[in-house]
């Protein structure tokens, strides 16, 4: 699975590292991800996600189900 989360999207971005001498060399800078289970009361299921910390913090704000409507409705998730 990539390195993309499932509820906000966040992926991979592109950088440099700069040195003392500002010699720049290219980086990676990777979310903060983890795979969370969380629970669907609507079909009394349990679902595993790869989120980010921001994206964990939206379903504790929103609610699973409405943050899984926001994202499919985003095409994030299909």
């Amino acid at each position: 699975m990539s390195q993309i989360c499932q509820i906000t999207g966040k992926s991979v971005m592109g950088g440099n590292n700069v040195s003392h001498s500002k010699r720049r060399t290219k980086r990676k800078f990777y979310p903060n991800l983890f795979v969370k289970k969380f629970f669907l009361p609507s079909s009394n299921e349990w679902i595993t996600l790869k989120v980010s910390a921001a994206g964990i913090r939206n379903i504790n704000k929103t609610g699973i189900e409405a943050a899984l409507q926001k994202a499919i409705d985003k095409g994030i998730i299909q």
